[in-house]
């Protein structure tokens, strides 16, 4: 004979606890004219089959088909309803949890066009009131089948969503500063926490309060972990970066630059590019950007006639197509290994082609 569960309820409530399911193993055996004691900040759910059909509000309830009008339609009124059923009982805790944390991990990305690295890791945290809102949304999502559901079972998917709802605010206000994202606090803990709740119902929980301290540019950002976050565009950007500096480091025309003050620092200072608020730093690097790029122009402009002669009087004038042909073939290989600039490539590319059309 199955046992039969008269009288039930569920006073021990932990602190973070969000459903409880009574039996804790397997399903009980209910009979209708058992009771079950809803407490004030609680609602009872009864479950049947893996599907939410009835909710009880606080109070004594005697189960009949008049609170448990879904759940008596499944499983029939046979020998006045006394016939035993089976079916799971979550009780659910209605009660507010303030001060929850809550940060940004990952941090959020914002675009910052034409400064540093063109783009700024947010970070920052806060505290949040939470509660469930709608008891039967709340065990559809995420009761059903499982014994006991606690704040820290749900809490990633909490902070992916307020997370996700902050980048979204950021991104459509034009933000481009750290000063800039702070402006949008307000709203965040104002008109923004009804957008907020809107998407948090879909998942039976509200919020009643939304604290964040200001942000902040995250610091020491890696490259490995700069390349999680930004666009394709913005990582060739650090790439070129990583390259200049190199260059300024090396020997020839890099040591020379390096040695005249340009590309030194640029190392250091992209940790320092990654917060708009450090423009100074930017404006410096950006100067050495353009610096760099004038002076190795105007040096490979001024080596021209030099590198020109060298190049045309390493053998004899080709006379033939096969001969052109392989001249041209021959400053492919001059260019990759470094021995003429990419100016000089050109005009002498422009040269032969020309030479070769008239041989035709």
């Amino acid at each position: 004979m199955p046992r039969i569960i008269d009288v039930i309820d569920h006073v021990n409530v932990l602190d973070d606890e969000l459903a409880y399911r009574e039996p804790q193993e397997g399903s009980g055996d209910w009979r209708m004219g058992s009771q079950v004691i809803v407490g004030e900040s609680q609602a009872a759910v009864f479950v049947r089959g893996g599907e939410a059909l009835d909710v009880l509000g606080p109070g004594r309830h005697t189960l009949s088909t008049a609170n448990l009008p879904i759940l008596s339609g499944l499983i029939g009124l046979a020998t006045s309803g006394r016939t035993p059923f089976t079916a799971d009982l979550y009780f659910v805790n209605l009660k507010d949890m303030p001060q929850v944390g809550w940060g940004t991990n990952p941090p959020i990305v914002m675009e910052t066009p034409g400064r540093g690295m063109g783009v700024v890791l947010l970070i920052t945290h806060g505290v949040i009131d939470i509660g469930v809102d709608e008891a039967m949304r709340f065990v559809k999502q995420y009761g059903v089948g499982k014994a006991v559901v606690r704040l820290r079972d749900i809490k990633d998917r909490i902070q992916a969503m307020l997370l996700g709802e902050i980048s979204e605010l950021i991104l459509k206000s034009g933000a481009q500063s750290v000063p800039d994202a702070n402006k949008l606090l307000s709203d965040l803990e104002g008109a923004m926490l009804a957008r907020v709740n809107d998407k948090f119902a879909a998942m039976g929980l509200r919020i009643k309060a939304f604290e964040a301290n200001p942000f902040q540019a995250k610091q020491d950002v890696s490259l490995d972990e700069l390349r999680n976050y930004v666009s394709l565009e913005v990582w060739e950007r650090v790439q070129r970066l990583i390259i200049a500096q190199k260059a300024a480091e090396n020997e020839g025309l890099g040591g020379a630059l390096a040695g005249a003050g340009v590309g030194l620092g640029v190392g250091q200072q992209m940790g320092a590019a990654l917060n708009p608020d450090m423009a100074e730093l930017q404006r410096q690097l950006m100067q050495q950007q353009l610096m760099m790029q004038q002076m190795m122009t105007n040096m490979a402009q001024q080596n021209q006639p030099q590198q020109t002669q060298s190049t045309e009087a390493a053998g004899a004038t080709p006379k033939t197509k096969a001969e052109v042909q392989a001249m041209l073939d021959s400053l492919d290989m001059k260019l990759a290994n470094g021995e003429i600039s990419e100016t000089v490539y050109n005009r002498l590319v422009e040269k032969w082609q020309q030479r070769l059309s008239e041989m035709e």
